[in-house]
């Protein structure tokens, strides 16, 4: 099934080159596939990982393993943030 994974920040380095400018990609995953298997599959450090969100909708860390994607699904990404 196609869903849309969106990186964001220092993440969007995951993402193919031809996708870095748009900070997208669509992609194939098999049904049932959990967030986190998708979020490994670009290689991601877990640690780069903070906010994740399905669909405009907050994923909490410890529900990314059971959670799955339906068709059409938007993944956005983002790493943690720093400033002052």
């Amino acid at each position: 099934m196609k869903i849309t994974v969106k990186l964001f920040a220092t993440l969007t380095d995951y993402l193919p080159a031809s996708a870095r400018r748009s900070n997208l990609v669509e992609i194939e995953v098999e049904p049932g596939a959990s967030i986190n298997q998708i979020i490994e599959s670009f290689g991601l450090p877990p640690r780069l990982v903070h906010l994740v969100l399905v669909n405009g909708k907050y994923v909490e860390p410890q529900a990314r393993l059971n959670t799955t994607l339906s068709p059409d699904d938007v993944l956005a990404i983002w790493p943690p943030i720093a400033g002052g």
